[in-house]
């Protein structure tokens, strides 16, 4: 029984192997003609492309017994449209309704929309468990909740709950920059410290300088705009902490 299950044919083999090899590349080239986007960002299209166009590369990879150039022309042209219809959504308010959906209020002044949950098939545990996870236990604190097209809930919270900010206090701070990754797993990012002005020889000196004699022992080192240089030791040998459920 066993060994009927790991039986195969060698050249049945060798064909799903160019089969995926050529089905990753096409699903590269179309994902990188499609643009970035992460799941979290795709709307309903989006989401139907992605699953139809991987179900293409699945099926024309291990099914051997159909033509692999129609699959190769399905995921194409599946591509074409979805990066025609972003062309178009670009340009047409009216079309990117359509296909990328509109926001609903969730939550209005403080009110809870009955409406709006049913519109987008939301319970009230759905709700609360989003509010919590952006952060609002209390959802007395919110005065609008919004379902973007994505499916995301953006939060404003009421006035007596925003986060006191800079601008709130009439302070003059200065800019921040960010910061370079000069160190990473006991490498030198050569590249990184030519962008911050500094080089190899400067990098080793300051690190002397904190005790660091072997990058080695170093995971991540980063430099500010202000030249300091923050260092993260490897802990191959501290154990994970267990975290309450």
């Amino acid at each position: 029984m066993f060994d009927d299950i790991f039986k195969t044919n060698i050249t049945q083999l060798d064909d799903v192997i160019i089969r995926a090899l050529f089905s990753l590349i096409t699903l590269f080239l179309v994902t990188k003609m499609l643009g970035k986007k992460q799941v979290s960002q795709l709307s309903l299209f989006d989401y139907v492309i992605g699953i139809s166009i991987g179900n293409f590369a699945a099926e024309m990879t291990t099914n051997i017994e159909i033509q692999f150039i129609n699959g190769i022309v399905a995921v194409l042209l599946f591509g074409f449209v979805a990066y025609l219809v972003s062309i178009l959504t670009m340009k047409s308010i009216v079309l990117r309704r359509f296909f990328m959906g509109t926001p609903t209020v969730l939550i209005e002044k403080g009110k809870l929309l009955e409406k709006g949950l049913k519109k987008v098939k939301f319970d009230m545990n759905d709700l609360l468990e989003e509010c919590r996870g952006n952060g609002y236990f209390d959802i007395n604190q919110i005065e609008y909740a919004i379902m973007e097209a994505n499916g995301k809930i953006s939060i404003l919270p009421k006035s007596d709950y925003k986060p006191l900010t800079v601008a709130d206090m009439q302070l003059k701070v200065p800019q921040e920059r960010l910061c370079a990754n000069v160190i990473i797993d006991g490498k030198i990012m050569h590249k990184n410290l030519e962008n911050m002005n500094k080089n190899e020889k400067w990098l080793l000196h300051e690190l002397k300088i904190k005790g660091y004699t072997k990058l080695e022992s170093i995971l991540l080192a980063t430099l500010d705009s202000n030249d300091k240089v923050n260092i993260y030791e490897k802990n191959h040998d501290e154990k994970i902490k267990q975290v309450l459920e």
